[in-house]
């Protein structure tokens, strides 16, 4: 219960639709008890045992309650007879309908108004899962499986929608029944509900052996739905190379692999599950069973006249203590459920509460112009134990473009994680305008700066909403001018639709240089006085490349600009280029300087013109 405890805040909002479904639910089990008792002054009319009286009887408190009931109806029954009404039957009929319609009807407003805190609980419950996985920084995801948090934003949360139900009926409706109906039972014959009891800790024990392993077992079936869902995710990421390698039996392997594992999870959850109910009736059934040998007794052969049962207050009896089985039994499906959705509910808070480490801090500024540079001053990072920047420190001035290159795993693309805090440092500091970026709001410093990666990520949408995430409020005219810019409008203008055209998953209905040249496009409509390109042009053919560099080279004007390059024709004109091998920088200067050094910079780029 403790996590459900911490996921009962999501239904605050919602506590008026809680409140009318308890109200229903307490007038649901009032009017579900009364239809029971209702059936006794139609068999008694039915059977015509009803003995005249004609005095209306005297309230005498509740420990009367059962004789004056009796007395009343006699009462009642005498009276139509005077009047000359002879069908008194019909009267009694139009009371148990009455009775069952207005169960009926709680029931139905009980499941109305539960409704909307169910689905209010679902979507505000996604829309937190979803922000949080927004929030979270880049290296949470490097060591999770993206098809295991899908499973937890969506079945997982839907099992809780369905546990929490389940404890609200677990806490209002079902005990209400069984308290009401018990008490009837009581005000019948307190000698023979007395007997029930003896029999109900007994049922209780037997059925909460059932329960005890749901957790454990359902935790293993949603962690395995998650796994399958990641081999799918990675399958519909991956699917050329699958193709290409025929890896298809081997990724087909994996996932009947993992689905036979849920298989058998799921058939162990649910048969333990399912033994719920027919254990909690045959239990309730045979109470029953010993109920009618004992109350027939009380009927047919009673001990002492205090002792006699009138036989159509036992069918009654009988009908109420049949009336605790439902809630009984829904109870203890309800327990099962709790338990299962507790599992799931630990999966979904795991992600709720996990404390992002790259937090604003509570003074952080809001920073919204760039002056004078950017000043990376002795940092140092590391990957867990493995070092990727020692003691690094680089100054970019305003306006100036400075070049990263090096061999792969050298700190180019680190560096770009950690001026725009995808990262942080673990010692030292980065600086714009002498400010550190960790007393800015991550906002304003991102909003500083556009970002063009070597993998041109575009989204299943048209060319335009593609654009415009740069700024979301420019006109169609900016978005064509930014187009043009960035080479991207000659094919963009031949499209069936134009700039609204829907570019398919991952834009994978353009070519690579048709993708990178729409990521251009996007930065450039955003404006922004920084720009950081991680190698842009490394994954292009020549004539993509010489297309996307002409884009780069207009858009760079007159910015701030830090560039990480693989190929080195595309950095010659950079104001400043840094060498870098194993986290340091071992050459600095212009591509002139550079090349009359000899040295690292120079054989890199004689392989290149070797190729």
């Amino acid at each position: 219960m403790t996590y459900f405890k911490k996921i009962l805040r999501f239904a605050r909002p919602y506590k008026s639709y809680a409140i009318l479904n308890i109200i229903s639910n307490i007038f649901y089990a009032l009017f579900g008890t009364l239809s029971m008792i209702s059936l006794f002054p139609m068999l008694k009319v039915l059977f015509n045992k009803t003995t005249p009286v004609h005095n209306e009887p005297v309230w005498k408190g509740f420990r009367n309650i059962t004789s004056y009931g009796e007395e009343y109806l006699n009462f009642f029954v005498t009276q139509k007879k005077a009047e000359g009404v002879d069908d008194v039957l019909i009267f009694m009929v139009i009371l148990v309908i009455t009775t069952f319609l207005l169960k009926n009807l709680f029931s139905y407003l009980a499941m109305y108004f539960i409704t909307f805190l169910r689905n209010g609980v679902l979507k505000d419950l996604r829309n937190e899962l979803y922000q949080k996985t927004m929030e979270l920084p880049i290296s949470y995801y490097s060591e999770k499986r993206k098809g295991d948090t899908i499973a937890r934003i969506t079945s997982d949360v839907l099992e809780i929608q369905h546990s929490f139900l389940s404890i609200l009926e677990l806490i209002v409706r079902e005990p209400l029944m069984i308290i009401f109906t018990i008490t009837a039972m009581f005000l019948i014959s307190a000698k023979l509900t007395v007997f029930v009891f003896i029999f109900i800790p007994v049922s209780g024990f037997l059925i909460s052996l059932i329960g005890k392993s749901l957790k454990r077992k359902s935790d293993k079936v949603q962690k395995e739905q998650g796994y399958f869902l990641s081999i799918l995710e990675e399958t519909l990421g991956g699917l050329k190379v699958i193709k290409g390698f025929n890896a298809e039996k081997i990724f087909g392997n994996k996932f009947k692999e993992s689905t036979q594992r849920f298989y058998n999870f799921s058939n162990s959850l649910l048969n333990r599950q399912n033994l719920a109910g027919p254990t909690s009736e045959f239990l309730g059934i045979s109470v029953i069973a010993i109920l009618l040998w004992y109350g027939g007794q009380m009927v047919l052969n009673p001990e002492t006249p205090e002792n006699a049962l009138d036989a159509g207050l036992f069918i009654v009896y009988m009908g109420l203590a049949y009336n605790i089985l439902t809630p009984a039994k829904a109870i203890s499906k309800a327990s099962y459920s709790v338990k299962k959705g507790n599992a799931a509910a630990e999966r979904v808070l795991e992600i709720i509460e996990t404390k992002s480490p790259i937090e604003d801090a509570p003074d952080a500024i809001s920073k919204v112009d760039f002056t004078s540079g950017i000043n990376l001053k002795n940092i140092t990072f590391k990957y867990e134990d493995d070092v990727v920047l020692d003691d690094f420190s680089m100054i970019v001035d305003k306006g100036k473009t400075v070049a990263l290159v090096g061999q792969s795993g050298s700190g180019k693309s680190t560096i770009a994680n950690l001026v725009t805090r995808f990262y942080d440092v673990n010692n030292g500091s980065i600086e714009i305008d002498g400010i550190n970026i960790k007393d800015m709001t991550k906002y304003s410093l991102r909003d500083l700066m556009g970002l063009v990666t070597q993998d041109s990520i575009l989204f299943n949408d048209t060319v335009k909403n593609n654009i415009l995430l740069g700024n979301i409020n420019a006109k169609e005219e900016e978005v064509i001018e930014a187009l043009k810019i960035a080479n991207a409008w000659e094919f963009v203008k031949e499209l069936p639709k134009g700039i609204e055209t829907n570019i398919g998953d991952s834009g994978n209905k353009l070519s690579g240089g048709q993708k990178q040249r729409l990521s251009i496009a996007r930065a450039v409509l955003k404006n922004p006085p920084i720009m950081i390109l991680d190698e842009a042009t490394s994954a292009l053919d020549t004539e993509s490349e010489r297309l996307v560099q002409d884009a780069l080279d207009n858009m760079m004007k007159n910015r701030t600009s830090i560039v990480i390059a693989h190929r080195l024709s595309t950095i010659q004109k950079a104001d400043t280029i840094i060498v870098l091998q194993k986290g340091k920088i071992v050459e600095q200067g212009n591509h002139e300087d550079l090349i009359k050094k000899q040295g690292m910079y120079n054989k890199l780029v004689e392989m290149q013109s070797i190729q």
